[in-house]
C-alpha cells in the first residue's frame, strides 16, 4: 500500500529509544510521507518536529501551540513561531484549536491564542491543522469568522463530530482526517462520516503515539499503523485497501502541492 500519515508526533519521548526503527517499520508498511506535528510538549519545544524533516526527505513538519498550552503563549512565543514558519519543510500551522474536554488552559485564553495563530498562519500563507475536543460550535464559528476568507483551508485532524459539521468545513476548504479511533467497535458514528464524505476530501493519520488502532489498543501507536486505519475505512467504503490508501495519499499531495 501507498500510505501517508498526515498527523504524527514523532518527536515525543515515547519514541526516544527506537525512533529509527519506527521509521523503518513505517517505510516497510508503505508509508511514503509523515507530517510531523510540531507542537512539541509546549512552547519551549515548538521547533521539535523540524529536525526530523531536515534529516529525512519524506518527512514534513508543522509549527504551532496546542490549545492545552495556550496559557503559556507570550508575544515572544508568537514571534518565534512566525520565524519557524519560514522553514522550507514547514507546510502547515498546527495543531491549533480548542479543547473544552481537558480545559488545561482557560477557554478565553484558548480562543485568543487560536485567533492569534490563525492570523500568523495567514501571514505565513500556511493551512491550519485543527484540534477540537468538545468545542465544535466555537471552533467552527471561529474558523468561519477568522479563517474562511483566507482561502488557505486546512485539516480537521482526528475527526469525531457529525457529518453536518464535516460538510460545513468542506465548504471552507478543509480536509477531514481520520485516526485510529475510527477503528474502535463503539465509533460507528465516525465510520459513517468516513463513508459519506467525498473520497477526495479524506486523509488518514495515526496521531502517534496516541490512539492506536483496534488491533494495537493499549500499545504505543506509530506511523506504520496508519495501514490499519486505511484497511478499516476502505472496508467501510467497499474499496480495496490499496485503492483507498493511494487516494488519501494523493489527496495529501494535492492539498499541499507536493510531487
Amino acid at each position: 500500500m501507498e500510505l501517508i500519515d498526515s498527523h504524527a508526533h514523532i518527536d515525543f519521548p515515547q519514541f526516544a529509544e527506537d525512533r529509527d526503527a519506527v521509521f523503518e517499520r513505517a517505510r516497510a508498511a508503505g508509508v511514503k510521507t509523515i507530517l510531523a506535528i510540531g507542537t512539541g510538549p509546549g512552547p519551549e519545544k515548538m521547533d521539535a518536529a523540524i529536525p526530523y524533516a531536515e534529516q529525512h526527505d519524506w518527512i514534513y513538519a508543522t509549527v504551532g501551540v496546542h490549545p492545552h498550552e495556550a496559557k503559556q503563549v507570550t508575544p515572544e512565543v508568537l514571534a518565534r513561531l512566525a520565524d519557524l514558519a519560514k522553514h522550507p519543510k514547514v507546510i502547515a500551522w498546527g495543531e491549533i484549536g480548542l479543547d473544552y474536554f481537558y480545559d488545561h488552559s482557560p477557554r478565553e485564553t484558548q480562543q485568543q491564542v487560536f485567533r492569534e495563530q490563525m492570523a500568523l498562519a495567514h501571514a505565513a500563507k500556511l493551512p491550519i491543522i485543527i484540534h477540537c475536543r468538545d468545542a465544535w460550535p466555537d471552533t467552527l464559528n471561529m474558523i468561519d469568522e477568522h479563517w474562511r476568507s483566507t482561502g488557505l483551508g486546512g485539516i480537521l485532524h482526528c475527526f469525531t463530530s457529525t457529518l453536518e459539521d464535516a460538510r460545513r468545513v468542506l465548504d471552507m476548504g478543509f480536509m477531514i482526517s481520520f485516526a485510529g479511533n475510527s477503528t474502535y467497535p463503539k465509533t460507528q458514528n465516525i465510520r459513517d462520516v468516513a463513508k459519506a464524505l467525498p473520497l477526495e476530501n479524506i486523509l488518514i493519520e495515526t496521531d502517534a503515539p496516541f490512539l492506536a488502532p483496534q488491533g494495537f489498543r493499549g500499545k504505543r501507536n506509530e506511523p506504520a499503523h496508519v495501514a490499519e486505519v486505511a484497511r478499516v475505512l476502505a472496508s467501510v467504503r467497499d474499496l480495496p485497501a490499496d485503492e483507498f490508501a493511494a487516494a488519501t495519499a494523493g489527496n495529501f499531495r494535492r492539498f499541499f502541492g507536493l510531487q
